[in-house]
């Protein structure tokens, strides 16, 4: 009994950090990699470096994104979820 009232303290941290911690970040990688999946051509996205532009082709990891520029091939996880999601709203 003694020894469960020495560990008691730790396992009640490790479940808040649990539930403050962990388990959010679990729930933005799962919506991050759904987003990442319901891309299609034609959509208009903004990446994390801030690049605005139209989805002209998909491939399975890439993405060609048709800017005023040009073209640049990017990976799928460097756009942004939610300044995608912004600019959706406009």
């Amino acid at each position: 009994m003694g020894q469960l009232q020495q560990f008691l303290p730790f396992l009640l941290m490790f479940v808040v950090i649990y539930f403050f911690m962990i388990r959010p970040q679990q729930k933005r990688a799962k919506n991050e990699k759904e987003f990442e999946s319901s891309l299609k051509v034609g959509d208009k996205i903004v990446t994390k470096s801030g690049l605005h532009g139209k989805i002209a082709e998909l491939a399975e990891t890439t993405v060609i994104i048709e800017t005023m520029s040009g073209k640049l091939k990017m990976e799928r996880s460097a756009i942004s979820m939610e300044m995608s999601a912004a600019l959706a709203k406009k």
